[in-house]
C-alpha cells in the first residue's frame, strides 16, 4: 500500500463523505484553502507512532491557524483491530497532556470499523467515525469553537444530523459511496 494510495483514499473519503455529506460543516472551508495537514505515518510499532504524533502535535502547536488549521495522522496498517486503536485513544490523551495541550488541541478518532458503544458493528450511524484507515484528527479547540460560533449550530445538532443522513444513506449508499470510481 503506498503513501499516494492512502492519501488518495483519506482524500476521497474527506470530499465525498466529510464535506460531501456534511458530517463536518466545518471541514470545507479549511479543506479549501488547503489548511488540512495529512500526514501518513509509516511506524512500524507504537513508539515510532507517538513519536510521529508528538511530531505533528508540536508542529500544529507552533504553525499559525491559517497555515494549518487541523492535521490528519493517518496509519494504514498498525491498527486492524478497533479495540486496539480504542484502547490506545487513552495513550493519545496521555500525550496530549504531556504536552501540556488540553483545552488547546483534542483528538477525534476515525477508524474503518469505528463502532460506537451501545451499537451494533453494522450500525449504519457508526459511519459518522469511519475512515478508510485508522486516523486521529488533530483539531484545534479554538478554529472548532470559532466555527461552531460561526455555524449558528450546536454541536448535538450535528450529531442528530448526522445520524439522519446516514440513517437515509443506509449502507449501501455509504458503501456506493466510499467507492472510487
Amino acid at each position: 500500500m503506498t503513501e499516494d494510495f492512502v492519501l488518495s483514499a483519506t482524500r476521497h473519503w474527506i470530499e465525498k463523505a466529510v464535506i460531501g455529506l456534511n458530517l463536518c460543516p466545518f471541514a470545507r472551508s479549511v479543506y479549501v484553502k488547503n489548511q488540512v495537514r495529512i500526514v501518513v505515518s509509516t511506524a512500524r510499532h507504537l513508539d515510532a507512532f507517538l513519536d510521529d504524533l508528538d511530531r505533528e502535535l508540536d508542529l500544529l502547536q507552533n504553525t499559525p491557524a491559517e497555515q494549518i488549521d487541523t492535521t490528519l495522522l493517518v496509519h494504514p496498517t498498525l491498527f486492524p483491530d478497533f479495540e486496539v486503536f480504542n484502547d490506545f485513544l487513552n495513550v493519545v490523551d496521555d500525550v496530549v497532556a504531556e504536552h501540556e495541550l488540553e483545552g488547546v488541541i483534542q483528538v477525534a478518532p476515525f477508524h474503518p470499523l469505528f463502532q460506537f458503544d451501545g451499537t451494533e458493528a453494522d450500525d449504519i450511524t457508526n459511519a459518522t467515525n469511519r475512515a478508510p484507515f485508522p486516523t486521529l484528527h488533530l483539531l484545534r479547540e479554538d478554529s472548532v469553537e470559532r466555527a461552531i460560533a460561526s455555524d449558528a449550530g450546536d454541536a448535538e445538532a450535528i450529531v442528530e444530523r448526522n445520524i439522519q443522513t446516514l440513517t437515509d444513506l443506509g449502507a449501501e449508499g455509504w458503501h456506493t459511496l466510499m467507492s472510487k470510481p
